[in-house]
């Protein structure tokens, strides 16, 4: 029963349980401050973030944060509120989506978890990538890899519709060079060395598989198992689990002219307060994750074929 204990526990504690929407919210008072702007203010790339498939993560909530870090860069960041097609992407660089939910799971964050994109969309999406587009594709823990499932197919990603855990410890994730769970990648060594990053910490996401083609980022280390419930955060000895040791929580990935960077963990990417607890950019073992956000934009929008 200790897998059981330690998950009502992490529940209990202000966690990402199903349903908490209340409980998290973004964090008003980070700020983080970029010395060297890689653009002119309002004058960089334009990132649009979706706000149209049921995303538990937009600009006006809980990725608030997100885009400040980005707006702090120079880049122009908008909210993407429509169904994706051809002519809606036209002049953006970089395509996020972050957390998309089937309207079946909008309050019911149990299986099945349907796809929250239609063939139509993954294909405009897929297509516009391939054109020289870029997309940065976040889906946490179970629900959200179902609904994203094959949006992430169409590049070669297999989702894991489950929690990516550590049985015994749900703390916090550090990965790191030392450990080999960091490895050394465009988005860890940045432009230059003032921008590596040696160490980010995520907070309870899923682990996926990638194509031999595909760059991992962060691996998953020994111990780590993937548990897939029925219902989100409801766990007992019967949970089905798989061991995950070496797949990823992080990669990269070339389709046609563009880029693909796919994330199993949302949190780490913006700043949230829980029960009075900072999580997300604002936990303090995570001071390098807004460097790492913004080496991955970077990577995103860099130039074509580069």
């Amino acid at each position: 029963m200790r897998l059981l204990r330690t998950a009502l526990a992490v529940g209990l504690a202000g966690g990402p349980v199903a349903h908490a929407g209340a409980q998290q919210r973004a964090d008003s008072g980070y700020v983080f401050h970029v010395s060297e702007p890689a653009f002119p203010p309002g004058s960089g790339p334009v990132v649009l973030v979706d706000e149209a498939h049921g995303n538990f993560h937009t600009l006006g909530g809980r990725y608030a944060p997100f885009g400040a870090v980005l707006a702090a860069d120079g880049f122009v960041v908008r909210p993407h509120r429509g169904p994706f097609e051809a002519g809606s992407l036209e002049g953006a660089s970089v395509l996020v989506i972050a957390n998309a939910l089937h309207e079946d799971n909008a309050e019911n964050w149990a299986l099945p978890t349907p796809s929250a994109f239609p063939e139509s969309e993954i294909a405009a999406v897929a297509d516009w990538v391939a054109g020289g587009g870029a997309l940065f594709l976040i889906a946490d823990h179970m629900p959200f890899p179902g609904a994203a499932a094959a949006l992430a197919a169409a590049f070669g990603v297999t989702f894991n519709n489950g929690f990516a855990v550590d049985p015994d410890d749900w703390s916090p994730l550090r990965f790191d060079r030392e450990s080999g769970t960091l490895l050394d990648t465009p988005v860890t060594a940045g432009r230059k060395p003032s921008e590596a990053v040696d160490h980010v910490v995520s907070f309870t996401g899923q682990a996926f598989t990638v194509p031999g083609t595909a760059v991992p980022v962060l691996r998953l280390p020994a111990g780590f198992v993937t548990l897939t419930p029925e219902i989100a955060w409801q766990f007992d000895e019967e949970t089905p689990r798989e061991p995950v040791e070496g797949w990823s929580q992080g990669a990269l990935v070339r389709h046609g002219r563009g880029r693909v960077a796919i994330f199993g963990e949302a949190a780490m990417f913006t700043a949230q307060r829980a029960d009075g607890r900072s999580t997300g950019l604002a936990h303090p073992g995570a001071d390098q994750n807004a460097r790492f956000l913004l080496n991955i934009l970077h990577w995103l929008a860099g130039p074509i074929g580069g």
